[in-house]
């Protein structure tokens, strides 16, 4: 099982952060500071040049940035070894709902983990959340034809479908 971790800024509200909930419920590692960070995980960053794909399926842990954009040193991260950015999807969020590649952090690691190949386990994470059903189910024909991609390119191809 590949080990979830998040960089968290404290910037939104603990209440309603689905980082915190994720933690309460034993899925994740939260991290405040990004030297924190563990250096060889894979850094979900929308930023970087390279989408992920199930071609990242051997990676040793997953970080989420929880933050805002805003306000990050992105600095610090792009010198992140494994950067990847997620493709198209649509948020199911109730703050984002609806609106393209804004998503929250638990969806954003639903996502990728469900391109990696681990849909139970991206329906697990979800469930922690009432409407995390909702985003499989609005994004269910991407995750499945990004799951089956080859690599990042097929990935980058697939997305093209939906823009």
């Amino acid at each position: 099982m590949i080990p979830l971790f998040a960089y968290r800024d404290n910037s939104c509200d603990p209440r309603k952060c689905t980082v915190k909930k994720l933690e309460r419920a034993g899925f994740l590692k939260i991290f405040t500071k990004i030297s924190q960070i563990p250096r060889n995980t894979l850094l979900l960053d929308p930023t970087a040049e390279q989408a992920l794909s199930p071609a990242d399926r051997s990676v040793r842990s997953i970080t989420v940035l929880d933050c805002s954009w805003e306000v990050l040193d992105t600095g610090a991260i792009s010198t992140w070894r494994i950067r990847r950015a997620l493709p198209f999807l649509m948020a199911a969020n109730p703050v984002n709902f609806g609106k393209p590649c804004i998503l929250s952090s638990v969806e954003a690691l639903a996502a990728a983990l469900f391109i990696i190949g681990e849909k139970g386990r991206a329906a697990e994470i979800l469930s922690k959340v009432n409407w995390g059903v909702r985003f499989l189910e609005v994004n269910q024909e991407p995750l499945d034809l990004y799951a089956r991609a080859k690599d990042s390119t097929e990935v980058i191809g697939i997305q093209e479908l939906y823009l």
